[in-house]
């Protein structure tokens, strides 16, 4: 069986079918930027990492799957890389690392206070599950768009360097985003 379908298991296993989101259910919530990301030609770290992105809660939806004490659970699941990247977007305080992201580079750990500076290879895949998370919410709730559009429209166009341009490309598509400059 594929990693993608024990992750599919494990999240019906843990009832991600039952917990509302908008758009139905978080299961459907996973699948989608599992599918997003895949269909954007992200890694398959990436891709695992959509789908179970929201294991330890998120800053922005505080439901856990598994509790961050058992994180092997989910590296035995996804593997390592992916695991990280489901912790550090799970760990992530939007509010003091989104702004600064960019140019910093650092990441403001909300369940332990750390700071994490992320590897060059970290943050484009942080991004850009970052980027499609937001973009689901906002297709499954266009009134989400209507109150944050302006928001992820300057934050999203500030991590265009960063974020891959198929990424920066769905979100110009969906929200009118700015294009990353090549150079």
């Amino acid at each position: 069986m594929s990693a993608d379908s024990e992750v599919r298991r494990w999240l019906r296993q843990r009832g991600a079918e039952t917990i509302p989101h908008p758009g139905g259910t978080l299961y459907a919530h996973l699948c989608r930027v599992h599918d997003r990301l895949a269909d954007l030609g992200c890694d398959i770290d990436a891709q695992l990492a959509g789908l179970a992105h929201a294991g330890y809660g998120t800053d922005g939806f505080d439901v856990t799957l598994l509790d961050r004490a058992d994180r092997v659970t989910l590296r035995n699941l996804i593997g390592d890389d992916a695991e990280a990247l489901v912790y550090l977007y799970g760990a992530c305080d939007r509010r003091r690392t989104w702004r600064q992201l960019a140019e910093a580079g650092v990441v403001v750990d909300r369940f332990t206070d750390q700071t994490w500076h992320l590897k060059s290879d970290q943050r484009q895949p942080f991004v850009d599950l970052s980027i499609v998370n937001e973009l689901d919410v906002i297709e499954q709730d266009p009134a989400t768009a209507d109150r944050y559009g302006d928001y992820f429209r300057s934050l999203f166009a500030a991590w265009a360097p960063i974020a891959s341009r198929q990424v920066i490309g769905e979100a110009q598509r969906l929200l009118g985003v700015a294009r990353r400059q090549s150079g």
